[in-house]
């Protein structure tokens, strides 16, 4: 009987599946410049590596989440413009996170023209803890506000320069939570849109050790 899959599971599996899966060729992929469907292939590849080893419910981009026994998302990137998408649920995502945890794939393509496959390689692997999953200018903004003794119509103004989206209304009441509730420091930039727009730049190159956030490859991205 396999055992049940842990968050504590979850980043030394991710880092075998780099290892592995960085030296297999892959005809399939061979000329595929569309970053969704490489997404896919690696999320499908990821989810079968897990299924071999461990019992959980595996989920899609369909449905909700790809782990959603262990509140996880899975995102694969390109290096050169690591972004992704995913559904606006509330305004109040960008400041205290998605609510859920990412599991953060960044991949080199090689295409090999004589042998006509394509060689995927992990520059970057990071597990990103929901609380961390905020917007970075977002949250650190607030924080300075709070630091300089700031109150709830000077986080109503903030908000309103940073074009959450919301009504006053909702801008009001979520200043006054702010304020008695601040959010922790995000890692992402968060761009509006109809989806949420996530950008990695920042987790990828960071230096420092911060909570909640696990490098599990760390490479040179090209």
């Amino acid at each position: 009987m396999k055992p049940t899959l842990t968050h504590s599971d979850l980043i030394p599996i991710a880092k075998r599946f780099c290892e592995a899966f960085g030296k297999k060729h892959h005809s399939s992929l061979y000329g595929v410049t569309d970053g969704k469907a490489i997404g896919t292939f690696v999320e499908q590849e990821f989810k079968k590596y897990i299924s071999t080893k461990f019992d959980t419910d595996i989920g899609n981009s369909a449905n909700g989440l790809d782990l959603p026994a262990i509140n996880t998302d899975i995102k694969v990137t390109l290096s050169k413009q690591p972004q992704s998408s995913c559904p606006y649920k509330d305004s109040k995502q960008k400041i205290y996170g998605l609510g859920y945890n990412l599991l953060l794939f960044v991949y080199e393509k090689q295409d090999f023209e004589n042998e006509q496959t394509s060689l995927l390689k992990f520059c970057s692997c990071t597990y990103i803890s929901a609380e961390r999953t905020g917007d970075y200018q977002t949250t650190t903004g607030i924080h300075s506000i709070l630091n300089n003794k700031g109150n709830s119509d000077d986080i109503f103004a903030f908000l309103c320069e940073r074009m959450i989206p919301a009504d006053e209304v909702t801008l009001t009441k979520l200043a006054d939570e702010i304020l008695h509730n601040p959010p922790p420091t995000g890692y992402l930039t968060i761009s509006n849109a109809l989806q949420w727009r996530l950008q990695y730049k920042r987790v990828i190159s960071l230096q420092e050790d911060v909570e909640g956030i696990i490098p599990i490859v760390k490479k040179t991205c090209s």
